[in-house]
Protein backbone atom coordinates (compact mmCIF):
# COMPACT_ATOMS: atom_id res chain seq x y z
CA UNK A 1 0.00 0.00 0.00
CA UNK A 2 1.43 3.77 -0.76
CA UNK A 3 -0.43 4.83 2.16
CA UNK A 4 -2.79 3.41 5.35
CA UNK A 5 -5.89 5.64 3.33
CA UNK A 6 -5.37 3.20 0.03
CA UNK A 7 -6.93 0.17 -0.92
CA UNK A 8 -5.36 -3.42 -0.53
CA UNK A 9 -4.57 -4.91 -3.30
CA UNK A 10 -3.77 -9.51 -3.50
CA UNK A 11 -2.46 -10.22 -6.89
CA UNK A 12 -3.45 -13.75 -8.14
CA UNK A 13 -3.31 -16.23 -11.28
CA UNK A 14 -6.96 -16.44 -11.35
CA UNK A 15 -10.18 -15.42 -9.54
CA UNK A 16 -13.54 -17.55 -9.52
CA UNK A 17 -16.79 -15.97 -9.05
CA UNK A 18 -19.29 -18.05 -7.89
CA UNK A 19 -19.10 -21.28 -5.25
CA UNK A 20 -21.12 -23.13 -6.98
CA UNK A 21 -20.00 -26.58 -8.36
CA UNK A 22 -19.02 -25.30 -11.69
CA UNK A 23 -16.61 -22.39 -9.49
CA UNK A 24 -15.35 -25.14 -7.23
CA UNK A 25 -14.46 -27.54 -10.09
CA UNK A 26 -12.94 -24.92 -12.19
CA UNK A 27 -10.74 -23.89 -9.31
CA UNK A 28 -9.72 -27.55 -8.38
CA UNK A 29 -8.84 -28.47 -11.87
CA UNK A 30 -6.31 -25.05 -11.76
CA UNK A 31 -4.50 -25.84 -8.92
CA UNK A 32 -4.48 -29.66 -10.34
CA UNK A 33 -3.35 -27.84 -13.76
CA UNK A 34 0.28 -26.00 -11.76
CA UNK A 35 -1.74 -22.69 -11.21
CA UNK A 36 -0.12 -21.41 -8.06
CA UNK A 37 -2.67 -18.67 -6.88
CA UNK A 38 -6.72 -19.70 -7.24
CA UNK A 39 -9.02 -17.21 -5.18
CA UNK A 40 -12.63 -17.81 -4.91
CA UNK A 41 -14.92 -15.09 -4.21
CA UNK A 42 -18.21 -16.65 -2.87
CA UNK A 43 -20.68 -13.91 -1.63
CA UNK A 44 -22.50 -16.39 0.55
CA UNK A 45 -21.11 -18.01 4.33
CA UNK A 46 -21.11 -21.24 2.59
CA UNK A 47 -19.67 -22.28 -0.56
CA UNK A 48 -21.38 -24.94 -2.68
CA UNK A 49 -23.56 -22.85 -4.59
CA UNK A 50 -27.50 -24.21 -5.03
CA UNK A 51 -27.15 -28.17 -3.62
CA UNK A 52 -26.65 -26.51 -0.53
CA UNK A 53 -30.36 -26.06 -0.32
CA UNK A 54 -31.03 -29.63 -1.99
CA UNK A 55 -31.40 -32.13 0.78
CA UNK A 56 -32.20 -34.78 -1.09
CA UNK A 57 -30.72 -37.28 -3.60
CA UNK A 58 -28.84 -37.83 -6.65
CA UNK A 59 -25.99 -35.99 -6.50
CA UNK A 60 -22.54 -36.72 -6.63
CA UNK A 61 -22.37 -40.21 -9.18
CA UNK A 62 -20.22 -38.44 -11.61
CA UNK A 63 -18.05 -36.76 -9.30
CA UNK A 64 -17.78 -38.78 -6.12
CA UNK A 65 -19.18 -42.37 -7.80
CA UNK A 66 -21.80 -42.56 -4.77
CA UNK A 67 -25.25 -41.52 -4.12
CA UNK A 68 -24.97 -38.09 -2.17
CA UNK A 69 -27.76 -35.44 -0.89
CA UNK A 70 -27.40 -32.09 -2.06
CA UNK A 71 -25.68 -30.64 1.34
CA UNK A 72 -23.40 -33.71 1.40
CA UNK A 73 -22.11 -33.07 -2.60
CA UNK A 74 -21.54 -29.39 -1.55
CA UNK A 75 -19.60 -30.01 1.27
CA UNK A 76 -17.61 -32.54 -0.71
CA UNK A 77 -16.79 -30.36 -3.55
CA UNK A 78 -15.31 -27.47 -1.11
CA UNK A 79 -13.44 -30.20 0.57
CA UNK A 80 -11.39 -31.19 -2.50
CA UNK A 81 -10.81 -27.70 -3.48
CA UNK A 82 -9.08 -26.45 -0.25
CA UNK A 83 -7.29 -30.31 -0.13
CA UNK A 84 -5.74 -28.47 -3.30
CA UNK A 85 -4.84 -25.26 -1.49
CA UNK A 86 -7.75 -22.91 -3.02
CA UNK A 87 -8.75 -19.90 -1.77
CA UNK A 88 -12.35 -19.82 -0.76
CA UNK A 89 -12.87 -16.41 0.34
CA UNK A 90 -16.47 -16.63 1.83
CA UNK A 91 -19.17 -13.04 2.45
CA UNK A 92 -17.22 -11.83 -0.32
CA UNK A 93 -19.18 -9.61 -2.85
CA UNK A 94 -17.62 -8.25 -6.22
CA UNK A 95 -18.67 -4.96 -6.63
CA UNK A 96 -17.19 -4.50 -9.92
CA UNK A 97 -14.63 -6.04 -12.89
CA UNK A 98 -12.19 -3.81 -14.83
CA UNK A 99 -11.33 -4.82 -18.05
CA UNK A 100 -7.59 -5.37 -16.85
CA UNK A 101 -8.48 -8.30 -14.51
CA UNK A 102 -8.90 -5.79 -11.27
CA UNK A 103 -12.27 -6.88 -9.35
CA UNK A 104 -13.36 -4.67 -6.35
CA UNK A 105 -14.60 -6.72 -3.93
CA UNK A 106 -16.90 -5.89 -0.28
CA UNK A 107 -15.30 -7.98 2.54
CA UNK A 108 -16.15 -7.85 6.48
CA UNK A 109 -13.68 -5.97 6.48
CA UNK A 110 -13.72 -3.46 4.15
CA UNK A 111 -13.31 -3.26 0.32
CA UNK A 112 -10.01 -4.43 -1.49
CA UNK A 113 -9.14 -5.18 -5.05
CA UNK A 114 -8.19 -8.19 -6.36
CA UNK A 115 -5.72 -8.25 -9.56
CA UNK A 116 -5.92 -11.57 -11.87
CA UNK A 117 -4.40 -12.78 -14.67
CA UNK A 118 -7.37 -14.18 -15.95
CA UNK A 119 -11.22 -13.88 -14.26
CA UNK A 120 -13.88 -17.15 -14.35
CA UNK A 121 -17.37 -15.53 -13.73
CA UNK A 122 -19.45 -18.53 -12.51
CA UNK A 123 -22.44 -16.76 -10.83
CA UNK A 124 -24.84 -19.10 -11.90
CA UNK A 125 -28.82 -18.35 -12.25
CA UNK A 126 -31.79 -17.46 -10.04
CA UNK A 127 -35.34 -18.04 -10.49
CA UNK A 128 -37.60 -16.26 -12.07
CA UNK A 129 -40.16 -14.70 -9.03
CA UNK A 130 -44.00 -13.80 -9.23
CA UNK A 131 -43.01 -9.82 -10.55
CA UNK A 132 -41.91 -10.93 -13.29
CA UNK A 133 -44.21 -13.60 -14.13
CA UNK A 134 -47.19 -10.92 -13.85
CA UNK A 135 -49.85 -12.90 -11.92
CA UNK A 136 -52.31 -10.63 -10.04
CA UNK A 137 -53.76 -10.52 -6.73
CA UNK A 138 -52.81 -9.38 -3.70
CA UNK A 139 -49.42 -9.56 -1.47
CA UNK A 140 -49.80 -12.67 0.81
CA UNK A 141 -46.93 -14.37 2.68
CA UNK A 142 -46.12 -18.26 1.99
CA UNK A 143 -45.39 -17.12 -1.79
CA UNK A 144 -41.82 -18.37 -2.84
CA UNK A 145 -39.40 -19.73 -5.37
CA UNK A 146 -38.25 -23.20 -5.16
CA UNK A 147 -34.58 -21.92 -4.44
CA UNK A 148 -35.97 -19.92 -1.71
CA UNK A 149 -38.23 -22.87 -0.28
CA UNK A 150 -35.20 -25.19 0.10
CA UNK A 151 -33.33 -22.47 1.88
CA UNK A 152 -35.62 -22.19 4.51
CA UNK A 153 -36.63 -25.99 5.09
CA UNK A 154 -32.98 -27.36 4.71
CA UNK A 155 -30.86 -24.30 5.85
CA UNK A 156 -33.52 -22.81 8.48
CA UNK A 157 -35.55 -25.34 9.06
CA UNK A 158 -38.63 -23.56 8.68
CA UNK A 159 -42.15 -24.88 6.93
CA UNK A 160 -43.47 -21.92 5.19
CA UNK A 161 -46.97 -23.72 4.42
CA UNK A 162 -48.53 -27.31 4.31
CA UNK A 163 -50.47 -27.48 0.89
CA UNK A 164 -49.03 -25.47 -1.91
CA UNK A 165 -49.62 -25.17 -5.54
CA UNK A 166 -46.22 -25.99 -7.50
CA UNK A 167 -46.00 -23.81 -10.62
CA UNK A 168 -44.06 -25.56 -13.61
CA UNK A 169 -42.93 -28.60 -14.49
CA UNK A 170 -39.13 -28.15 -15.12
CA UNK A 171 -35.83 -30.24 -12.74
CA UNK A 172 -36.24 -27.48 -10.41
CA UNK A 173 -40.24 -28.54 -10.21
CA UNK A 174 -40.19 -32.18 -9.23
CA UNK A 175 -36.69 -31.28 -7.05
CA UNK A 176 -39.49 -29.07 -4.90
CA UNK A 177 -41.71 -32.19 -4.78
CA UNK A 178 -38.79 -33.92 -3.15
CA UNK A 179 -38.43 -31.24 -0.58
CA UNK A 180 -42.50 -30.98 -0.06
CA UNK A 181 -42.59 -34.39 0.80
CA UNK A 182 -39.61 -34.75 3.10
CA UNK A 183 -40.77 -31.86 5.09
CA UNK A 184 -43.91 -33.62 5.25
CA UNK A 185 -45.68 -30.70 3.16
CA UNK A 186 -48.48 -31.77 0.58
CA UNK A 187 -48.78 -30.08 -2.33
CA UNK A 188 -52.06 -29.93 -3.94
CA UNK A 189 -51.67 -29.48 -7.48
CA UNK A 190 -49.01 -28.94 -9.98
CA UNK A 191 -49.38 -26.44 -13.11
CA UNK A 192 -48.00 -26.67 -16.66
CA UNK A 193 -48.78 -24.09 -19.05
CA UNK A 194 -47.46 -26.45 -22.03
CA UNK A 195 -49.53 -29.48 -23.41
CA UNK A 196 -46.49 -31.59 -21.57
CA UNK A 197 -44.23 -31.68 -19.18
CA UNK A 198 -40.63 -29.48 -19.36
CA UNK A 199 -38.43 -32.13 -18.48
CA UNK A 200 -37.29 -36.06 -19.02
CA UNK A 201 -40.38 -37.64 -19.26
CA UNK A 202 -40.68 -40.58 -16.80
CA UNK A 203 -41.00 -37.40 -14.22
CA UNK A 204 -45.05 -37.44 -15.05
CA UNK A 205 -45.25 -40.41 -12.98
CA UNK A 206 -43.75 -38.44 -9.93
CA UNK A 207 -46.62 -36.47 -9.21
CA UNK A 208 -49.03 -39.26 -9.11
CA UNK A 209 -46.41 -41.58 -6.96
CA UNK A 210 -47.69 -38.76 -4.38
CA UNK A 211 -51.17 -38.53 -5.80
CA UNK A 212 -50.31 -34.46 -6.78
CA UNK A 213 -52.89 -33.53 -10.21
CA UNK A 214 -50.93 -32.24 -12.59
CA UNK A 215 -52.77 -29.63 -15.20
CA UNK A 216 -51.19 -29.27 -18.21
CA UNK A 217 -51.86 -25.77 -20.30
CA UNK A 218 -52.54 -24.31 -16.79
CA UNK A 219 -52.00 -21.44 -15.50
CA UNK A 220 -52.27 -19.06 -12.30
CA UNK A 221 -53.81 -15.76 -13.04
CA UNK A 222 -54.80 -14.66 -9.94
CA UNK A 223 -53.24 -15.42 -5.75
CA UNK A 224 -55.83 -14.79 -3.05
CA UNK A 225 -55.27 -13.95 0.53
CA UNK A 226 -54.93 -11.34 2.45
CA UNK A 227 -52.15 -12.20 5.32
CA UNK A 228 -51.61 -15.42 3.71
CA UNK A 229 -52.32 -17.14 1.01
CA UNK A 230 -56.10 -18.90 0.88
CA UNK A 231 -55.74 -19.74 -2.70
CA UNK A 232 -55.00 -19.32 -6.41
CA UNK A 233 -57.56 -18.68 -9.61
CA UNK A 234 -56.25 -20.90 -12.28
CA UNK A 235 -57.09 -20.64 -15.97
CA UNK A 236 -57.22 -24.11 -17.40
CA UNK A 237 -56.71 -26.04 -20.84
CA UNK A 238 -59.75 -25.54 -22.01
CA UNK A 239 -59.75 -21.70 -20.94
CA UNK A 240 -62.12 -21.72 -18.13
CA UNK A 241 -61.15 -20.18 -14.74
CA UNK A 242 -61.13 -22.66 -11.65
CA UNK A 243 -60.29 -22.08 -7.67
CA UNK A 244 -57.86 -24.23 -5.75
CA UNK A 245 -57.58 -24.29 -2.52
CA UNK A 246 -53.96 -23.81 -0.98
CA UNK A 247 -51.71 -22.26 1.37
CA UNK A 248 -49.02 -21.45 -0.25
CA UNK A 249 -46.98 -20.94 -4.08
CA UNK A 250 -43.89 -22.05 -5.34
CA UNK A 251 -42.64 -20.60 -8.51
CA UNK A 252 -40.69 -23.07 -9.93
CA UNK A 253 -38.17 -22.56 -13.07
CA UNK A 254 -37.83 -20.04 -15.82
CA UNK A 255 -34.57 -19.14 -14.75
CA UNK A 256 -32.74 -16.07 -15.46
CA UNK A 257 -28.66 -15.87 -15.83
CA UNK A 258 -27.11 -13.93 -13.04
CA UNK A 259 -25.26 -11.72 -15.67
CA UNK A 260 -24.90 -8.15 -13.85
CA UNK A 261 -21.87 -8.64 -13.05
CA UNK A 262 -20.80 -9.67 -17.40
CA UNK A 263 -23.06 -6.50 -17.79
CA UNK A 264 -20.81 -4.50 -15.84
CA UNK A 265 -17.70 -5.82 -17.11
CA UNK A 266 -18.44 -4.75 -20.42
CA UNK A 267 -18.58 -8.67 -21.77
CA UNK A 268 -21.26 -9.06 -25.39
CA UNK A 269 -24.16 -10.54 -23.94
CA UNK A 270 -26.13 -13.11 -25.66
CA UNK A 271 -29.96 -11.83 -26.12
CA UNK A 272 -31.07 -15.48 -26.24
CA UNK A 273 -29.35 -16.57 -23.31
CA UNK A 274 -29.12 -13.63 -21.22
CA UNK A 275 -25.61 -14.93 -20.52
CA UNK A 276 -21.99 -13.55 -22.12
CA UNK A 277 -21.58 -14.76 -25.24
CA UNK A 278 -18.11 -17.07 -25.11
CA UNK A 279 -16.30 -19.17 -27.76
CA UNK A 280 -15.64 -23.13 -27.40
CA UNK A 281 -13.04 -22.43 -24.69
CA UNK A 282 -15.38 -20.25 -22.54
CA UNK A 283 -13.53 -17.00 -23.57
CA UNK A 284 -15.96 -14.03 -23.52
CA UNK A 285 -15.03 -10.96 -25.40
CA UNK A 286 -12.81 -9.77 -23.17
CA UNK A 287 -10.40 -12.66 -23.57
CA UNK A 288 -8.92 -12.33 -20.28
CA UNK A 289 -12.25 -13.28 -18.91
CA UNK A 290 -13.96 -16.77 -18.96
CA UNK A 291 -17.49 -17.41 -18.25
CA UNK A 292 -19.13 -20.95 -16.89
CA UNK A 293 -21.63 -22.95 -15.45
CA UNK A 294 -25.37 -21.96 -15.68
CA UNK A 295 -24.50 -18.68 -16.34
CA UNK A 296 -23.86 -19.41 -19.65
CA UNK A 297 -27.66 -20.90 -20.28
CA UNK A 298 -30.28 -21.55 -17.66
CA UNK A 299 -30.23 -24.51 -16.72
CA UNK A 300 -27.98 -27.35 -16.49
CA UNK A 301 -27.67 -29.98 -13.65
CA UNK A 302 -24.85 -29.84 -10.79
CA UNK A 303 -22.84 -32.66 -12.25
CA UNK A 304 -23.14 -31.02 -15.99
CA UNK A 305 -21.73 -27.85 -14.26
CA UNK A 306 -19.03 -29.28 -12.36
CA UNK A 307 -17.92 -31.25 -15.34
CA UNK A 308 -18.48 -27.60 -17.58
CA UNK A 309 -16.17 -25.89 -14.77
CA UNK A 310 -13.60 -28.34 -14.79
CA UNK A 311 -13.03 -28.14 -18.58
CA UNK A 312 -13.38 -24.76 -17.92
CA UNK A 313 -10.73 -24.81 -15.27
CA UNK A 314 -7.99 -26.71 -17.74
CA UNK A 315 -8.74 -24.17 -20.57
CA UNK A 316 -7.57 -21.09 -18.68
CA UNK A 317 -4.93 -23.44 -17.52
CA UNK A 318 -3.66 -23.82 -20.83
CA UNK A 319 -4.15 -19.81 -21.93
CA UNK A 320 -2.25 -18.94 -18.76
CA UNK A 321 0.73 -21.19 -19.85
CA UNK A 322 0.56 -19.84 -23.60
CA UNK A 323 -1.29 -23.06 -25.13
CA UNK A 324 -4.65 -21.83 -26.16
CA UNK A 325 -5.43 -20.31 -29.76
CA UNK A 326 -5.03 -17.12 -28.98
CA UNK A 327 -7.45 -13.94 -29.86
CA UNK A 328 -6.52 -10.93 -31.11
CA UNK A 329 -7.49 -7.67 -28.54
CA UNK A 330 -8.87 -5.81 -31.43
CA UNK A 331 -12.56 -6.58 -32.15
CA UNK A 332 -12.65 -6.26 -35.33
CA UNK A 333 -9.32 -9.01 -36.27
CA UNK A 334 -11.12 -11.04 -33.35
CA UNK A 335 -14.19 -11.51 -35.53
CA UNK A 336 -12.51 -11.81 -38.22
CA UNK A 337 -10.89 -15.08 -36.85
CA UNK A 338 -14.17 -16.69 -35.51
CA UNK A 339 -17.52 -17.80 -36.64
CA UNK A 340 -20.81 -16.70 -35.16
CA UNK A 341 -23.52 -18.92 -35.16
CA UNK A 342 -27.03 -17.20 -35.74
CA UNK A 343 -30.36 -18.47 -35.25
CA UNK A 344 -32.78 -18.56 -38.20
CA UNK A 345 -35.66 -20.65 -36.68
CA UNK A 346 -38.39 -19.29 -33.55
CA UNK A 347 -38.21 -22.47 -32.60
CA UNK A 348 -34.61 -22.23 -31.64
CA UNK A 349 -34.38 -20.75 -27.70
CA UNK A 350 -30.35 -20.52 -27.44
CA UNK A 351 -26.81 -22.12 -28.81
CA UNK A 352 -23.94 -22.37 -26.68
CA UNK A 353 -20.88 -21.10 -27.55
CA UNK A 354 -22.07 -18.81 -29.44
CA UNK A 355 -18.49 -18.15 -31.37
CA UNK A 356 -16.05 -20.70 -32.36
CA UNK A 357 -12.69 -19.36 -32.93
CA UNK A 358 -10.95 -20.86 -36.10
CA UNK A 359 -9.46 -22.90 -37.36
CA UNK A 360 -11.21 -25.42 -35.10
CA UNK A 361 -8.65 -27.83 -34.25
CA UNK A 362 -10.78 -30.57 -31.91
CA UNK A 363 -9.87 -28.66 -28.53
CA UNK A 364 -12.16 -26.90 -26.47
CA UNK A 365 -15.78 -27.94 -26.42
CA UNK A 366 -17.05 -30.99 -28.33
CA UNK A 367 -20.48 -29.75 -29.11
CA UNK A 368 -22.25 -26.90 -29.77
CA UNK A 369 -25.59 -27.09 -27.02
CA UNK A 370 -29.08 -26.49 -28.44
CA UNK A 371 -32.41 -25.72 -26.32
CA UNK A 372 -35.80 -25.58 -27.98
CA UNK A 373 -38.71 -22.81 -26.83
CA UNK A 374 -41.75 -25.71 -27.83
CA UNK A 375 -42.23 -29.02 -28.52
CA UNK A 376 -41.52 -29.32 -32.51
CA UNK A 377 -40.84 -32.60 -34.88
CA UNK A 378 -38.42 -32.49 -37.60
CA UNK A 379 -34.81 -31.32 -38.95
CA UNK A 380 -32.31 -29.33 -37.28
CA UNK A 381 -29.76 -28.36 -40.12
CA UNK A 382 -26.66 -26.31 -39.36
CA UNK A 383 -25.37 -24.60 -42.78
CA UNK A 384 -22.15 -23.17 -43.30
CA UNK A 385 -23.33 -19.88 -45.51
CA UNK A 386 -26.25 -21.41 -47.65
CA UNK A 387 -24.20 -24.93 -47.82
CA UNK A 388 -25.93 -27.52 -45.08
CA UNK A 389 -22.70 -29.01 -43.01
CA UNK A 390 -25.00 -31.42 -40.52
CA UNK A 391 -28.65 -31.96 -39.88
CA UNK A 392 -30.46 -34.16 -38.13
CA UNK A 393 -33.84 -35.74 -37.41
CA UNK A 394 -35.50 -35.11 -33.85
CA UNK A 395 -38.95 -35.56 -31.98
CA UNK A 396 -37.26 -32.08 -29.63
CA UNK A 397 -38.54 -30.65 -25.86
CA UNK A 398 -38.59 -27.63 -24.48
CA UNK A 399 -35.50 -27.60 -22.23
CA UNK A 400 -34.62 -30.88 -23.37
CA UNK A 401 -30.37 -30.54 -24.36
CA UNK A 402 -29.27 -31.14 -27.91
CA UNK A 403 -25.99 -31.58 -29.04
CA UNK A 404 -24.36 -31.07 -32.17
CA UNK A 405 -20.50 -31.85 -32.66
CA UNK A 406 -18.09 -29.50 -33.35
CA UNK A 407 -15.56 -31.81 -35.28
CA UNK A 408 -17.55 -31.51 -38.41
CA UNK A 409 -16.08 -27.95 -38.72
CA UNK A 410 -12.09 -28.93 -39.21
CA UNK A 411 -12.38 -28.07 -42.60
CA UNK A 412 -14.42 -24.93 -42.49
CA UNK A 413 -12.52 -21.08 -42.72
CA UNK A 414 -13.41 -18.37 -41.69
CA UNK A 415 -15.54 -16.46 -45.07
CA UNK A 416 -18.90 -16.85 -44.13
CA UNK A 417 -21.42 -17.47 -40.75
CA UNK A 418 -22.92 -20.81 -39.28
CA UNK A 419 -26.90 -20.86 -39.30
CA UNK A 420 -28.77 -22.84 -37.26
CA UNK A 421 -32.47 -23.38 -38.55
CA UNK A 422 -35.12 -26.55 -38.24
CA UNK A 423 -37.32 -28.13 -40.35
CA UNK A 424 -40.93 -28.64 -38.83
CA UNK A 425 -42.08 -32.25 -40.54
CA UNK A 426 -45.46 -30.79 -40.93
CA UNK A 427 -46.94 -27.54 -39.19
CA UNK A 428 -48.89 -29.32 -36.58
CA UNK A 429 -45.87 -31.50 -35.14
CA UNK A 430 -44.39 -28.05 -33.93
CA UNK A 431 -47.53 -27.27 -31.61
CA UNK A 432 -46.75 -23.29 -32.49
CA UNK A 433 -47.97 -21.03 -29.98
CA UNK A 434 -47.84 -23.51 -27.28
Amino acid sequence: MSDKNSVPVVHCDVVIIGGGPSGLSAATELKKQGIANVIIVEREADAGGIPRHCGHPPFGMREFSRVMTGPGYARALVRRAERCGVDIRLNTSVINIDPDGKLQVSTPQGISNIMADRVIIATGVREKPRSARLVSGTRPLAITTVGALQSMIYLKHLIPFRRPVIVGSELVSFSAIWTCIGAGIKPVAMLEKTKSILTFWPSQWFPRLFRIPLFYQSSIVEILGKDRVTGVVISDQSGQLRNIKCDGVIFSGEFLPESSLANKAGLDIDPHTGGPVIDQFGRCSNPGIFATGNLLRPVETAGWCWREGKNTGAWVADDLKGKLPQVKNNLTQSLAQSLAISLESPLIKLAVPQRIQMPYDGTGMKHIQIRFLQSCKGQLILLYGSRVIWRKSLNAKPEARVLIPLHILKNISVKDQLHLDFQCADSSSCHLGE
